[in-house]
């Protein structure tokens, strides 16, 4: 019964789009990008609910409508005039939004949290009516770059544990730490949770308690813990550099809109 119904939706949808064309062609062939049919789970996607592979899920457990019909088929397609339904909740199509913040401190980087003074959506808040989520955490205290987005694939590729990039933070540390520990986080340390290393890490400013330090690790509080299993307390940690990207000329607490040419970078993860 259920495939008789996506069949028939699905059948509908091909006939207003032939329907469509035929109209078109008296228009020079003008073809406009709601008339178009997509796939069922790019359509959930984009409307910043969940990656296109989360949004298979929600299709085969039967938790995703098109116009009032249950959708259980992989590859449905579908134009961007129904009505689709997930979860019993409308979703559709949102513009993708892409934010770059300096994230300041005593701020909270998840979306919500009833003990936080303030969260990073209080910062971007003017941004548009989009729903837009921060890629990854910084801790409360945890200064700089902090990518927002709604676009779920995106989130999904950046966060993924295998997502294998370069992070760099300026860290400043409770007390003078020497080069020869600079050279044991350099060739790794033991976590509680395995083996982590510094890809670079050096001195800044000829101060011996201001480090910075590059690494690839996707580890919880990887820094903190770093420096704290040596015995030295992380009094300040800003992150510099994110998803090739970078806070230059962005003040504390300021955010920008990302460029179309970062933009492109960041989907192609071109980056180091």
């Amino acid at each position: 019964m259920r495939n008789t119904q996506n069949k028939n939706i699905q059948h509908s949808n091909q006939s207003k789009n032939k329907k469509y064309s035929k109209s078109n062609n008296s228009r020079n062939n003008k073809k406009t990008e709601r008339d178009e049919l997509i796939r069922l789970n790019r359509y959930i996607a984009s409307s910043g609910v969940c990656s296109r592979r989360e949004a298979d899920t929600l299709i085969q457990k039967g938790l995703v409508k098109v116009n009032g019909k249950l959708i259980t088929e992989m590859g449905f397609k579908l134009s961007r005039n129904d009505k689709v339904l997930v979860k019993g909740k409308p979703v559709s199509p949102e513009k993708k939004v892409y934010i770059v913040l300096n994230k300041p401190k005593d701020t909270v980087s998840t979306v919500s949290d009833p003990h936080a003074k303030r969260t990073v959506l209080d910062i971007v808040k003017h941004s548009g009516s989009e729903r837009i989520y921060p890629v990854g955490r910084l801790d409360r205290n945890t200064t700089g770059v902090l990518l927002l987005t709604n676009d779920g694939e995106l989130t999904k590729q950046l966060t993924h544990p295998s997502y294998n990039k370069k992070k760099i933070y300026h860290v400043v540390l409770d007390k003078p730490i020497s080069k020869n520990e600079l050279s044991e986080i350099s060739k790794g340390i033991e976590l509680e949770d395995g083996m982590v290393n510094a890809d670079a890490i050096s001195f800044v400013n000829d101060s011996k308690r201001e480090i910075g330090i590059e690494l690839h690790s996707g580890k919880n509080r990887v820094v903190r813990r770093i420096f704290e299993h040596l015995g030295y307390k992380v009094e300040k940690l800003d992150r510099v550099y994110f998803a090739g990207l970078t806070k230059k000329n962005i003040g504390r607490g300021k955010w920008r809109y990302l460029s179309q040419k970062e933009i492109n970078i960041l989907k192609r993860g071109s980056y180091e």
